[in-house]
């Protein structure tokens, strides 16, 4: 499961990249490590059709049952203690740090978010995966050690709840990232998943704008050798902190 990224390209770079023409956000920091829950950029389409930048927060809504079964949990703790409970209240507010990867996109859970509508770009320089083979330091991917921008293939959904007790009711918007299996870097430390990354403009747009029906098959791993381990341990890109990653774009050209 990824649930930390790095970010070193500025705005002007992934607005150039993604044809996005019409920025709801400011300028942005290069960001070393983003973790869920934080804001990060994402190329989304408005309901004019035209591309944009936001910053929603990194987190899908968790499935019903998932906040079922912790509310059914708490309200056990809580009639243990001779506390009444209002479940639907409880259930109501029940906090949901969010989803921050999505695998299963045959789930029902999903599927109100898998049209062209909620898809996004979720620019990035480079990823993490903890290490689960040796439990050593987690390792940092990234196209090349120049780390060069490329997307994950990402969704977005306006929403309200409870992220965290001490906030309360917030209204918000979140993203999350597909994931799929993992390709042989990735699985050297992580078997399980790798995001789905985006890396050419044809793949960018096919995402943006094809049914379900043909974006499915994007969920699929990189080819062997496509990724360079870049960094071991470390909350954040040592790179991006560095100033580094300042290299080319990365992207391949579009196939005519």
């Amino acid at each position: 499961m990824c649930n930390l990224y790095s970010l070193s390209k500025h705005q002007a770079g992934i607005l150039q990249m993604v044809r996005a023409m019409t920025p709801d956000v400011g300028n942005f920091p290069p960001l070393p490590g983003i973790f869920p829950d934080y804001a990060a950029p994402v190329i989304r389409t408005n309901a004019a059709g035209e591309r944009e930048l936001a910053m929603p927060r990194w987190g899908m809504p968790s499935s019903r049952k998932a906040l079922f079964d912790a509310a059914t949990k708490r309200a056990g703790k809580l009639r243990a203690k001779g506390k009444d409970v209002d479940f639907d209240e409880l259930l109501r507010m029940e906090p949901d740090g969010g989803t921050t990867n999505i695998r299963r996109t045959d789930s029902r859970h999903w599927s109100p978010w898998l049209g062209v509508q909620n898809r996004c770009l979720v620019p990035f320089t480079a990823f993490n995966e903890p290490d689960q083979v040796e439990r050593g330091p987690s390792a940092w991917f990234a196209l090349s050690e120049d780390r060069p921008l490329a997307f994950f293939a990402g969704v977005w959904t306006p929403h309200a709840g409870v992220r965290k007790i001490s906030k309360g009711w917030e209204e918000l918007e979140v993203f999350a990232f597909l994931t799929t299996d993992a390709n042989a870097e990735v699985a050297a430390f992580h078997p399980k998943a790798m995001p789905v990354i985006l890396r050419t403009e044809e793949a960018c747009e096919t995402w943006m704008r094809a049914p379900w029906e043909e974006a499915k098959a994007l969920q699929r791993p990189l080819p062997d050798g496509s990724l360079a381990v870049v960094q071991r341990g470390g909350k954040q890109d040592g790179a991006v902190l560095a100033g580094a990653g300042a290299g080319e774009d990365g992207m391949e050209p579009e196939r005519t």
